[in-house]
C-alpha cells in the first residue's frame, strides 16, 4: 500500500496526444546519456485546470526498443524514477522523457539521477527562456 505522498497521480502526468505534440514542436530538448529530455513552459492561457501550475510528466517508449514487456519495464522504471526524484521547485512546464535502450540494463540508481538531472535541467532551462522572452517582449515596447 502506498501513502499520498508517494503515488503518481495523473494531474502530474501528461496524457493527451495534443500535449506530447506540442512539447515536441514548440519546446526544446535536452540530451543526457541514456535519455531525451523534451520540454515546454505552459502559456498563461493553458493553465486554468487544476494543475496549471504544476510540473507535468510524460514517456515515450516507441517499438523500436523492444516488445511490449521491454517497453513497459522501461516505463515503469522510469515513472518510479520521475516520483521519487520529484523537484520541489513548482513550475507550468510539461516534460517529456524520451529514454534509450539503454536504460533496460542500467542500475536503478542510475536512472533516478539521470531523472532528477533532467528534470532539473527542464524546470531551470523552461524558466530561463520564459525570461529571455519576457525580457524581449519589454524591449520591443
Amino acid at each position: 500500500m502506498t501513502s499520498a505522498s508517494s503515488e503518481f497521480p495523473k494531474s502530474k502526468r501528461l496524457l493527451r496526444h495534443t500535449d506530447f505534440q506540442r512539447v515536441y514542436k514548440m519546446g526544446r530538448r535536452q540530451f543526457t546519456g541514456n535519455m531525451t529530455v523534451f520540454f515546454l513552459r505552459r502559456a498563461p492561457a493553458t493553465e486554468s485546470t487544476v494543475s496549471g501550475n504544476a510540473l507535468r510528466v510524460g514517456f515515450t517508449v516507441g517499438k523500436v526498443l523492444g516488445g511490449s514487456v521491454e517497453r513497459n519495464r522501461i516505463k515503469r522504471r522510469m515513472r518510479e524514477a520521475v516520483r521519487t526524484s520529484w523537484p520541489q521547485v513548482e513550475a507550468p512546464v510539461d516534460v517529456v522523457f524520451h529514454p534509450r535502450k539503454s536504460v533496460l540494463e542500467l542500475p536503478f540508481t542510475e536512472v533516478v539521477s539521470e531523472v532528477a538531472r533532467g528534470l532539473q535541467l527542464a524546470v531551470q532551462r523552461a524558466r530561463v527562456s520564459q525570461e529571455e522572452r519576457s525580457s524581449e517582449r519589454i524591449e520591443r515596447k
